[in-house]
């Protein structure tokens, strides 16, 4: 039987990002959160900069995590309010408080959620886990007050189909057909972000893509063998990959002859008018 699908033609069975995969709890996941955004936190800012993220604004994070961001907001950037928002903030709160952060404790995709306003709104590595994705991005434009901006990042990937046997790609290759059928994260919708921040009457839109650099031992090579060595049993389930190929993965991610090119980010971004 074909399991039910909600409007974005994805399965409404599904588990959850932090509840079947990737708990917050785990012991780690703070620190694998972080290593991501070592190495994307960079580009984000610089692209929040140019939207003109400044005093006098009240600023959205959605899916705020460890709050990297959302105290980047207030702390360099200047912005009045920054509201926090996710739905597990433990690790966020253990931040400690920051004057003009507001953190909220909550599922985005909860319709009676009521927060108001903004005039700058952030959401990273989020919409690509939700099958609601596509309502999502109307939800957050229709937050946006007169002249207010959004930007959306989500990952993209540039695979070598030349080479599609080494383990890097088989295990990469896996984990994305095991987050689809677990979670439902589905990245093939991101490309799409700009022609869906048009479709909700937003101008200025624009978008660029940033694939980092994954070097021997870095923060985005500790990032993904993390995310392997948390995936495993999905990893080797019946029909995927046998261990001594996650095994050999696992090995390219600190090997000096690594030479993969990682899954970047894709950044799009609209004004309402």
């Amino acid at each position: 039987m074909t399991p039910p699908s909600g409007p974005d033609g994805q399965d409404t069975a599904l588990g959850r990002y932090g509840e079947s995969l990737f708990e917050a709890a785990h012991p780690r996941e703070a620190e694998r959160i972080d290593d991501a955004a070592v190495v994307y936190d960079p580009v984000t800012t610089h692209r929040l900069r140019a939207l003109g993220a400044g005093p006098g604004l009240r600023c959205l994070e959605v899916g705020a995590g460890t709050g990297t961001v959302a105290r980047w907001l207030l702390r360099e950037a200047g912005v009045d309010e920054v509201v926090a928002l996710d739905r597990d903030t433990g690790a966020l709160e253990r931040g400690g408080d920051e004057p003009g952060l507001r953190v909220v404790t909550a599922d985005l995709t909860d319709g009676s959620l009521d927060l108001g306003t903004f005039d700058l709104v952030h959401a990273r590595f989020v919409l690509m886990h939700l099958p609601e994705r596509r309502r999502v991005v109307s939800r957050l434009a229709g937050l946006l007050n007169p002249g207010g901006r959004i930007l959306l990042g989500d990952a993209v990937e540039l695979p070598d189909r030349l080479d599609a046997s080494r383990a890097y790609r088989r295990t990469m290759d896996a984990m994305w057909e095991a987050l689809r059928e677990t979670i439902g994260t589905d990245i093939t919708h991101v490309p799409a972000y700009p022609r869906f921040l048009r479709e909700e009457g937003l101008a200025e839109v624009a978008a660029e893509a940033y694939c980092p650099p994954l070097t021997p031992g870095g923060p985005l090579a500790r990032f993904w063998s993390g995310t392997w060595r948390r995936m495993r049993p999905e990893l080797e389930a019946p029909g995927r990959l046998d261990p001594a190929t996650v095994d050999e993965a696992l090995a390219q991610l600190d090997s000096p002859h690594l030479a993969e090119l990682a899954p970047g980010m894709l950044l799009a971004w609209g004004r309402r008018a």
